[in-house]
Formats: structure tokens, sequence, C-alpha cells
């Protein structure tokens, strides 16, 4: 496995062929999302004006499947973005200290801020979001650039302490049940009206598509960026701001995912190269088929009750990680 994104080679399929293979397969999960749950939903009534069945699609399943694709697509692309600006394969915003900051930027609010708007509380997660990854990066300087698995793994480290100082102030403030509704994504509550905000990350990802370009030529090393005429420190911070905005605004309406941005970047890398024009549409669509995917299998696997999202793909995302670890290079 190459650690850097400086392949722009497919690996041995078509992206046509895997674009269409994933849309095929996200249309398929959209189909069974809105059709499984506890209250009786049946698509032959749908129009049925006698039948729940239209004000339960309206009200409830499509907004939690809008959520759930908006929220997979967009950290997908978050992890894509922060593994060729770091050039490492085994980074995402959970393992730069992102997602971590957002949720303490948005525990501080809520204490001692509570009058705030949502867009403020928004704004003070993704500035804090912001700052942790700024001080990851400034940690990250004194490692050997040929350790690639030291980065994940200060990472890691560094992203446990900023949630031990969140769950320590959490104690202290008598807060630790509002707490856990950020830090573990769950997209139970989500119903009209409740996750619109996600359409932000929709726009951000859109963006990241719009510079697709120069951040594949970034990730070839800042030699090449240069003589390209691309400003690397311009492009290398608006990618992190993004990434910030992303974390922020998924952490604050439905809770923190990880391992999207890690598992699903380095799926697609392997099937259709390190371009980002070709790659990022099939990292967006197979973001969001596993976010779906994990969210049915939390569903159905304790009927009527739910795992949240965040405990299955943590299993899974788990097993994932290890094993791009052991592979060989």
């Amino acid at each position: 496995m190459t650690t850097t994104t400086a392949s722009l080679s497919p690996h041995g399929l078509a992206p046509s062929f895997v674009n269409l293979g994933a849309f095929v397969l996200l249309l398929l999960l959209i189909i069974i999302s809105i059709s499984v749950g506890v209250a009786d939903f049946s698509w032959a009534k749908l129009f049925d004006s006698t039948d729940d069945s239209l004000q339960l699609f309206f009200v409830s399943r499509l907004p939690r499947t809008l959520a759930l694709i908006l929220t997979g697509a967009s950290m997908a692309i978050a992890g894509m973005m922060m593994q060729v600006v770091l050039k490492n394969r085994f980074v995402e915003p959970s393992m730069v200290g992102a997602t971590q900051s957002a949720v303490l930027g948005i525990l501080l609010t809520s204490l001692y801020m509570p009058t705030l708007p949502m867009l403020g509380k928004m704004s003070v997660a993704t500035v804090m979001a912001f700052v942790g990854m700024m001080i990851f990066m400034q940690l990250i300087k004194r490692l050997p650039p040929t350790d690639f698995l030291m980065i994940p793994l200060v990472g890691i480290v560094f992203g446990g302490i900023i949630d031990s100082l969140t769950l320590f102030l959490a104690y202290q403030t008598e807060t630790v049940q509002m707490l856990s509704v950020w830090r573990f994504g769950d997209f139970s509550s989500v119903l009209a009206g409740r996750y619109e905000t996600l359409w932000l990350v929709g726009i951000l990802s859109v963006m990241a598509y719009v510079m697709a370009d120069r951040l594949t030529i970034i990730g070839l090393g800042d030699g090449i960026a240069k003589n390209l005429g691309v400003n690397k420190n311009a492009v290398m911070w608006l990618a992190i701001a993004m990434v910030a905005m992303i974390s922020a605004v998924v952490v604050i309406t439905v809770g923190a995912i990880s391992f999207v941005g890690l598992v699903v970047p380095n799926i697609i890398s392997r099937l259709v190269g390190d371009r980002l024009r070709v790659s990022l549409p099939a990292v967006a669509l197979l973001g969001s088929s596993c976010v779906l995917l994990c969210d049915i299998i939390g569903r159905v696997i304790r009927y009527p009750f739910e795992i949240p999202v965040y405990v299955v793909f943590g299993v899974l995302g788990s097993a994932l990680f290890l094993w791009l670890l052991s592979r060989a290079k």
C-alpha cells in the first residue's frame, strides 16, 4: 500500500464501473432504509389518504435517509482530504483531533453560552476543530516522515486526551448525559426540521470536488505543486477549514462517527487510484452506502430496538483498520 497520493493510475477497475456499482448499491440501500422501521410503512399505500405512510415518509423515513447519505458522503470526503493534506493513508477527522475538539467546543458553548443560536455553536465548534487539527499538525512535525504508522497513533492518543478533558468537564458540571448526544453518532432522533444543517456539509462536499485537481497536485509533493503554480498553503488551509466545518456540523447534528473517513477512501483508492477528480464521486457514494448499511443493521439486529450507527461502524471500522495496518506496503 502506498502511503501518499502519488499514484494517478487506476488500480484494476474502471472508475465508471465502480461509480455505477456504488450508485446501484446506494439506491438499493435507500429503498431498504426507508422500508425498515418500527412504525408500519407500505410503498403500496404511500398515496393512500386513509394510511399514514405518506406522512411517515416525509416526517421520518426520508429525513433520516437523507441525513445518513449526507453524513456518510461528507465524512468520507473529509477523510480523503485529510489523507491528501497529511500524505498518510491512516488518518481521518477523528484521528487528528477534529471530532473531539468539536465536541469540546459544543460542550463549552452549551455550558457558558447556552443562549447562543445554532449557527453560533456551530461556528465555535468549527473553530475548536480547526485549532485541534493545528495542534496535531504541530505535534507530528517532529516525527520522521518515513514512519507513517506513528501519525495515526499519535492522533489516537491526542484525540483521547481531548476526549478525556471533555468527559472530565462534563462530570464536573453533571452534563455527561448531554455530552453523549454529540460523542456517539445516532440517527434515531432525526426528523424533518432536525437535520437540515447537514445540507451545509453537502455544499462543502461539492466544493471539495471543485478543488479536487488542486488537492491531487499538493498530494504529489511541494515541488510539483510549486512547479504547476498551485498555492500549496492556501489549498491546504482551505481543506483543513472545510474538514473542521464538516466535523463540527456532523457532530452537532447527529453525533460523532469514526472510521468512515478512514476505511472508505482506502477502499476506493485501491479500486480506482488516487486522482481525486475521479475517485471523489465513488468515495461519496460508498461513504453514504456504508453509513446506510450500518444504520440498517443497527435497526434490524435487535428489532424493535436500535443499535446506534457509531457502535456498528465502530466494530466494522476497527476490524478494517487493523486489516489495513497488517497489509503489506
